[in-house]
C-alpha cells in the first residue's frame, strides 16, 4: 500500500483530502528545497498563489484536471492518484468508459469487492496478454 493509499484511507473522512494533502506534500518537499514554497510552485504550475493557498485550505473546490496534472508533476506524485483525491476521473478514463458504459460500470463494481492482490493479478494478466 502507498502512501498516498493510506493517506487517502485515514483522510477520507475529510472533506478537504485534496487541499490538505497537496499542503503536506508541498511542506515536506520544502524542508529539503525552497523552491517549493506556495509562491515556487504556484509559479511552476501557472496558477496565482492565493489561489493555490485557498485550494489547500480548504476554501476553493481541487482545480481542473490540467491544474491537477501540473501539481502531481511538481510535487513528483502520481496524477490519478491526486485526481482521486481531488474527486476527479482522468479524461482518457472517461473517454474508455464511455464507450462501453455498461460493461464498465459491472467491472469496476465487481472490482471493488476484490482484495488489492487479485485485482492486481487482473491488470498484470491483462497488460501482458496472458489472459
Amino acid at each position: 500500500m502507498t502512501v498516498w493509499s493510506v493517506y487517502y484511507i485515514v483522510h477520507s473522512m475529510n472533506e478537504n483530502v485534496f487541499g490538505s494533502c497537496i499542503r503536506e506534500r508541498r511542506l515536506a518537499l520544502r524542508a529539503d528545497d525552497r523552491a517549493f514554497s506556495l509562491r515556487g510552485v504556484a509559479q511552476a504550475i501557472g496558477v496565482e498563489p492565493s489561489y493555490l493557498s485557498k485550494v489547500e485550505r480548504g476554501l476553493q473546490p481541487p482545480p481542473s484536471e490540467h491544474t491537477v496534472r501540473a501539481l502531481a508533476g511538481a510535487l513528483g506524485e502520481d496524477p490519478d492518484m491526486l485526481l482521486a483525491l481531488a474527486g476527479k476521473v482522468s479524461s482518457d478514463l472517461l473517454r474508455v468508459i464511455r464507450r462501453r458504459p455498461q460493461l464498465f460500470a459491472q467491472l469496476i463494481r465487481q472490482l471493488d469487492q476484490l482484495p488489492d492482490h487479485a485485482v492486481l493479478r487482473i491488470v498484470r494478466e491483462v497488460r501482458d496478454g496472458t489472459w
